[in-house]
Protein backbone atom coordinates (compact mmCIF):
# COMPACT_ATOMS: atom_id res chain seq x y z
CA UNK A 1 0.00 0.00 0.00
CA UNK A 2 2.80 2.38 0.92
CA UNK A 3 4.53 1.58 -2.33
CA UNK A 4 1.39 2.49 -4.29
CA UNK A 5 1.19 5.84 -2.49
CA UNK A 6 4.83 6.53 -3.38
CA UNK A 7 4.20 5.74 -7.03
CA UNK A 8 1.13 8.00 -7.03
CA UNK A 9 3.09 10.83 -5.40
CA UNK A 10 5.85 10.58 -7.99
CA UNK A 11 3.27 10.61 -10.79
CA UNK A 12 1.63 13.72 -9.36
CA UNK A 13 4.98 15.49 -9.06
CA UNK A 14 5.91 14.62 -12.64
CA UNK A 15 2.54 15.84 -13.88
CA UNK A 16 2.94 19.08 -11.93
CA UNK A 17 6.42 19.56 -13.35
CA UNK A 18 5.18 18.94 -16.88
CA UNK A 19 2.34 21.41 -16.39
CA UNK A 20 4.69 24.03 -15.00
CA UNK A 21 7.17 23.51 -17.82
CA UNK A 22 4.51 23.65 -20.51
CA UNK A 23 4.62 26.67 -22.82
CA UNK A 24 1.57 28.91 -22.97
CA UNK A 25 1.69 29.40 -26.76
CA UNK A 26 0.00 26.71 -28.83
CA UNK A 27 2.00 24.51 -31.15
CA UNK A 28 0.34 26.12 -34.19
CA UNK A 29 1.24 29.61 -32.98
CA UNK A 30 4.93 28.71 -32.77
CA UNK A 31 4.87 26.57 -35.93
CA UNK A 32 3.85 29.71 -37.82
CA UNK A 33 6.36 32.06 -36.20
CA UNK A 34 9.50 29.97 -36.67
CA UNK A 35 9.47 30.14 -40.51
CA UNK A 36 8.30 33.77 -40.45
CA UNK A 37 11.41 34.75 -38.50
CA UNK A 38 13.54 32.81 -40.99
CA UNK A 39 11.96 34.95 -43.72
CA UNK A 40 12.74 38.12 -41.72
CA UNK A 41 16.37 37.01 -41.38
CA UNK A 42 16.55 36.73 -45.16
CA UNK A 43 15.10 40.22 -45.64
CA UNK A 44 17.65 41.58 -43.16
CA UNK A 45 20.52 40.09 -45.19
CA UNK A 46 19.49 41.15 -48.70
CA UNK A 47 22.55 42.40 -50.65
CA UNK A 48 21.33 45.99 -51.00
CA UNK A 49 23.88 48.07 -49.09
CA UNK A 50 27.09 46.07 -49.36
CA UNK A 51 27.24 45.46 -53.11
CA UNK A 52 29.37 47.49 -55.50
CA UNK A 53 28.53 51.16 -55.61
CA UNK A 54 29.94 54.21 -57.35
CA UNK A 55 32.84 54.38 -54.91
CA UNK A 56 33.82 50.77 -55.63
CA UNK A 57 34.02 51.52 -59.34
CA UNK A 58 35.90 54.82 -59.09
CA UNK A 59 39.15 53.10 -60.00
CA UNK A 60 37.58 51.38 -63.03
CA UNK A 61 34.91 53.62 -64.57
CA UNK A 62 34.59 51.37 -67.63
CA UNK A 63 33.62 48.35 -65.58
CA UNK A 64 30.15 47.17 -66.58
CA UNK A 65 29.36 44.77 -63.75
CA UNK A 66 30.38 44.00 -60.21
CA UNK A 67 29.62 40.78 -58.34
CA UNK A 68 29.07 39.83 -54.74
CA UNK A 69 28.49 36.80 -52.59
CA UNK A 70 26.98 36.62 -49.12
CA UNK A 71 27.17 33.82 -46.57
CA UNK A 72 25.36 33.68 -43.28
CA UNK A 73 23.98 31.50 -40.55
CA UNK A 74 20.69 31.71 -38.68
CA UNK A 75 19.32 29.89 -35.65
CA UNK A 76 15.86 30.48 -34.19
CA UNK A 77 14.34 28.46 -31.38
CA UNK A 78 11.41 28.25 -29.01
CA UNK A 79 11.71 25.70 -26.25
CA UNK A 80 13.29 22.67 -27.92
CA UNK A 81 11.97 23.62 -31.38
CA UNK A 82 14.41 25.26 -33.77
CA UNK A 83 15.01 26.23 -37.39
CA UNK A 84 18.67 26.80 -38.26
CA UNK A 85 21.16 26.56 -41.10
CA UNK A 86 23.24 28.42 -43.70
CA UNK A 87 22.11 31.35 -45.84
CA UNK A 88 23.69 32.02 -49.23
CA UNK A 89 23.15 34.71 -51.87
CA UNK A 90 24.79 35.90 -55.09
CA UNK A 91 24.36 39.34 -56.61
CA UNK A 92 25.40 41.42 -59.60
CA UNK A 93 25.37 45.21 -59.88
CA UNK A 94 25.10 47.24 -63.07
CA UNK A 95 25.77 51.03 -62.90
CA UNK A 96 23.13 52.92 -64.88
CA UNK A 97 24.82 56.31 -64.89
CA UNK A 98 24.77 59.07 -62.34
CA UNK A 99 23.83 57.78 -58.92
CA UNK A 100 21.65 54.91 -60.14
CA UNK A 101 22.53 51.22 -59.95
CA UNK A 102 20.57 48.09 -60.76
CA UNK A 103 21.11 45.08 -58.50
CA UNK A 104 20.01 41.54 -59.25
CA UNK A 105 20.28 38.76 -56.69
CA UNK A 106 19.40 35.14 -55.99
CA UNK A 107 19.39 33.40 -52.62
CA UNK A 108 19.14 29.94 -51.10
CA UNK A 109 18.68 29.31 -47.37
CA UNK A 110 18.92 25.63 -46.44
CA UNK A 111 17.52 25.22 -42.93
CA UNK A 112 16.84 22.30 -40.57
CA UNK A 113 13.70 21.92 -38.45
CA UNK A 114 14.26 19.98 -35.23
CA UNK A 115 12.82 19.54 -31.77
CA UNK A 116 12.80 17.48 -28.60
CA UNK A 117 9.88 16.94 -26.24
CA UNK A 118 7.47 19.89 -26.22
CA UNK A 119 4.55 20.39 -23.83
CA UNK A 120 2.17 22.92 -25.39
CA UNK A 121 -1.55 23.38 -26.00
CA UNK A 122 -2.87 21.56 -29.05
CA UNK A 123 -5.09 24.00 -30.93
CA UNK A 124 -5.64 24.03 -34.68
CA UNK A 125 -7.47 26.52 -36.88
CA UNK A 126 -7.00 24.81 -40.24
CA UNK A 127 -9.49 22.00 -39.46
CA UNK A 128 -12.14 20.93 -36.96
CA UNK A 129 -11.05 17.54 -35.58
CA UNK A 130 -13.38 15.58 -33.27
CA UNK A 131 -11.37 16.61 -30.22
CA UNK A 132 -11.96 18.95 -27.32
CA UNK A 133 -9.46 21.72 -28.10
CA UNK A 134 -7.39 23.44 -26.92
CA UNK A 135 -5.91 20.59 -24.92
CA UNK A 136 -2.62 20.08 -23.12
CA UNK A 137 -0.42 17.84 -25.26
CA UNK A 138 3.08 16.52 -25.73
CA UNK A 139 4.80 16.84 -29.12
CA UNK A 140 7.81 14.84 -30.32
CA UNK A 141 9.53 13.67 -33.48
CA UNK A 142 10.22 16.90 -35.39
CA UNK A 143 12.94 16.25 -37.99
CA UNK A 144 12.31 18.31 -41.12
CA UNK A 145 13.67 20.79 -43.63
CA UNK A 146 12.95 24.41 -44.52
CA UNK A 147 14.20 26.01 -47.73
CA UNK A 148 13.81 29.68 -48.62
CA UNK A 149 14.73 30.35 -52.24
CA UNK A 150 14.16 33.28 -54.54
CA UNK A 151 15.47 36.12 -56.68
CA UNK A 152 14.93 39.82 -57.02
CA UNK A 153 15.80 43.16 -58.60
CA UNK A 154 16.52 46.43 -56.84
CA UNK A 155 17.15 49.97 -57.99
CA UNK A 156 19.58 51.94 -55.82
CA UNK A 157 20.27 55.65 -55.85
CA UNK A 158 20.98 58.62 -53.62
CA UNK A 159 18.99 61.58 -52.42
CA UNK A 160 20.02 65.02 -51.21
CA UNK A 161 16.97 66.58 -49.49
CA UNK A 162 17.63 69.91 -47.85
CA UNK A 163 15.86 68.90 -44.64
CA UNK A 164 17.60 65.51 -44.20
CA UNK A 165 21.20 64.27 -44.33
CA UNK A 166 22.33 62.77 -47.64
CA UNK A 167 21.28 59.14 -47.89
CA UNK A 168 21.06 56.19 -50.26
CA UNK A 169 17.77 54.54 -51.11
CA UNK A 170 16.79 51.18 -52.51
CA UNK A 171 13.50 49.82 -53.84
CA UNK A 172 12.70 46.58 -55.57
CA UNK A 173 10.73 43.40 -55.90
CA UNK A 174 11.58 39.80 -55.08
CA UNK A 175 9.95 36.42 -55.57
CA UNK A 176 10.46 33.85 -52.86
CA UNK A 177 9.28 30.36 -52.07
CA UNK A 178 9.41 28.99 -48.54
CA UNK A 179 9.12 25.21 -48.53
CA UNK A 180 8.52 23.29 -45.29
CA UNK A 181 9.15 19.55 -45.57
CA UNK A 182 8.44 16.94 -42.88
CA UNK A 183 7.30 19.73 -40.55
CA UNK A 184 5.57 17.03 -38.55
CA UNK A 185 4.97 16.14 -34.91
CA UNK A 186 3.70 13.10 -33.09
CA UNK A 187 1.23 14.31 -30.47
CA UNK A 188 -0.15 12.85 -27.27
CA UNK A 189 -3.00 14.65 -25.49
CA UNK A 190 -2.14 14.63 -21.78
CA UNK A 191 -5.20 16.19 -20.15
CA UNK A 192 -8.93 16.64 -20.61
CA UNK A 193 -11.61 14.36 -22.04
CA UNK A 194 -9.32 13.19 -24.88
CA UNK A 195 -6.32 12.36 -22.66
CA UNK A 196 -4.32 9.52 -24.14
CA UNK A 197 -5.28 10.31 -27.75
CA UNK A 198 -2.35 10.13 -30.18
CA UNK A 199 -1.87 11.17 -33.77
CA UNK A 200 0.19 13.22 -36.21
CA UNK A 201 0.20 17.00 -36.67
CA UNK A 202 1.82 18.10 -39.94
CA UNK A 203 2.53 21.68 -41.07
CA UNK A 204 4.44 20.78 -44.24
CA UNK A 205 3.58 23.29 -46.97
CA UNK A 206 4.99 25.56 -49.67
CA UNK A 207 4.36 29.31 -49.44
CA UNK A 208 5.15 31.58 -52.40
CA UNK A 209 5.24 35.36 -52.19
CA UNK A 210 5.97 38.42 -54.29
CA UNK A 211 7.64 40.79 -51.85
CA UNK A 212 8.16 44.50 -52.57
CA UNK A 213 10.84 46.11 -50.43
CA UNK A 214 12.32 49.53 -49.84
CA UNK A 215 14.91 51.04 -47.57
CA UNK A 216 17.34 53.83 -46.80
CA UNK A 217 20.97 53.92 -45.69
CA UNK A 218 23.38 56.58 -44.45
CA UNK A 219 26.91 55.44 -45.46
CA UNK A 220 29.94 57.20 -44.03
CA UNK A 221 33.65 56.49 -44.53
CA UNK A 222 36.56 56.80 -42.13
CA UNK A 223 39.96 55.77 -43.43
CA UNK A 224 39.81 52.21 -44.77
CA UNK A 225 36.42 51.62 -43.16
CA UNK A 226 32.90 52.32 -44.31
CA UNK A 227 29.93 52.34 -41.93
CA UNK A 228 26.39 51.99 -43.24
CA UNK A 229 23.41 52.14 -40.89
CA UNK A 230 20.27 51.18 -42.79
CA UNK A 231 16.59 50.36 -42.39
CA UNK A 232 14.41 48.22 -44.69
CA UNK A 233 10.75 47.33 -45.11
CA UNK A 234 9.59 44.17 -46.92
CA UNK A 235 5.99 43.09 -47.42
CA UNK A 236 5.40 39.49 -48.56
CA UNK A 237 2.24 39.30 -50.67
CA UNK A 238 -0.27 37.83 -50.46
CA UNK A 239 -0.73 36.90 -46.81
CA UNK A 240 -1.64 33.24 -46.61
CA UNK A 241 -3.39 30.87 -44.31
CA UNK A 242 -1.37 28.33 -42.34
CA UNK A 243 -1.74 24.91 -43.97
CA UNK A 244 -1.85 21.74 -41.93
CA UNK A 245 -2.95 18.16 -41.50
CA UNK A 246 -4.00 16.33 -38.35
CA UNK A 247 -4.70 12.63 -37.86
CA UNK A 248 -6.11 10.72 -34.93
CA UNK A 249 -8.40 7.80 -34.10
CA UNK A 250 -10.85 7.61 -36.99
CA UNK A 251 -9.97 10.92 -38.69
CA UNK A 252 -7.46 12.38 -41.13
CA UNK A 253 -8.11 16.08 -41.86
CA UNK A 254 -6.22 18.78 -43.71
CA UNK A 255 -6.90 22.36 -44.65
CA UNK A 256 -5.84 25.97 -44.25
CA UNK A 257 -6.63 28.61 -41.65
CA UNK A 258 -7.74 30.73 -44.62
CA UNK A 259 -10.80 28.47 -44.79
CA UNK A 260 -11.73 29.85 -41.36
CA UNK A 261 -10.99 33.46 -42.30
CA UNK A 262 -7.43 33.66 -40.88
CA UNK A 263 -4.42 34.51 -43.08
CA UNK A 264 -1.59 35.10 -40.62
CA UNK A 265 1.38 33.78 -42.63
CA UNK A 266 3.63 36.40 -44.20
CA UNK A 267 4.08 39.35 -41.86
CA UNK A 268 5.44 42.73 -43.03
CA UNK A 269 9.05 42.99 -41.91
CA UNK A 270 11.07 45.96 -40.70
CA UNK A 271 14.79 45.28 -40.26
CA UNK A 272 17.55 47.56 -38.99
CA UNK A 273 21.23 47.00 -39.75
CA UNK A 274 24.67 48.51 -39.38
CA UNK A 275 27.23 47.39 -41.96
CA UNK A 276 30.95 47.61 -41.35
CA UNK A 277 33.05 47.36 -44.53
CA UNK A 278 36.81 47.00 -44.73
CA UNK A 279 37.24 48.61 -48.15
CA UNK A 280 40.71 47.22 -49.08
CA UNK A 281 39.14 43.74 -48.94
CA UNK A 282 35.60 44.76 -50.02
CA UNK A 283 34.43 42.68 -47.06
CA UNK A 284 31.26 43.65 -45.16
CA UNK A 285 29.85 42.36 -41.87
CA UNK A 286 26.36 43.40 -40.78
CA UNK A 287 26.71 43.73 -37.01
CA UNK A 288 23.55 45.80 -36.68
CA UNK A 289 21.21 43.15 -38.06
CA UNK A 290 22.75 40.54 -35.77
CA UNK A 291 21.93 42.67 -32.74
CA UNK A 292 18.50 43.98 -33.80
CA UNK A 293 17.22 40.64 -35.09
CA UNK A 294 18.21 39.06 -31.78
CA UNK A 295 16.51 41.79 -29.73
CA UNK A 296 13.38 42.54 -31.75
CA UNK A 297 12.19 39.25 -33.22
CA UNK A 298 11.24 37.60 -29.90
CA UNK A 299 8.98 40.61 -29.25
CA UNK A 300 7.56 40.85 -32.77
CA UNK A 301 6.92 37.10 -32.99
CA UNK A 302 5.84 36.07 -29.51
CA UNK A 303 6.59 32.56 -28.39
CA UNK A 304 10.05 32.53 -30.00
CA UNK A 305 12.78 32.86 -27.41
CA UNK A 306 16.04 33.36 -29.31
CA UNK A 307 17.07 34.42 -32.80
CA UNK A 308 20.67 34.54 -34.03
CA UNK A 309 21.62 35.74 -37.48
CA UNK A 310 25.17 36.29 -38.81
CA UNK A 311 26.01 37.53 -42.30
CA UNK A 312 29.07 38.65 -44.25
CA UNK A 313 29.37 39.95 -47.80
CA UNK A 314 32.27 40.11 -50.24
CA UNK A 315 32.34 42.01 -53.55
CA UNK A 316 34.65 41.24 -56.46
Amino acid sequence: MLRNHKVLAVAVLLAAFATGAAATESIEFVAEHLPEIAMDNRYASLPLWNACDSRTNEGDPGRAFCFGTSVGYARTHSGTLSVDGPMISLSVVRPLGGDLRLTGFVFFDDLVLSGGVENRPLAVLFANPPLTLPAAAQFTGLDGKARDTGFGLALNGSAHPGWLPWFEWSAGLMWQQFRLSDYRFDYLITDGPDAGTTGILDYSATYSHISPFAGAAWPRSHGAWRFTPHVQLAVPLPRRGVEGRITGPGFDLQGSTADNGAKPFGDPSVTIGFNMTYEPWNLTVDLGSTVTQALLEPHIHEGVEHNLMLSAFWTF
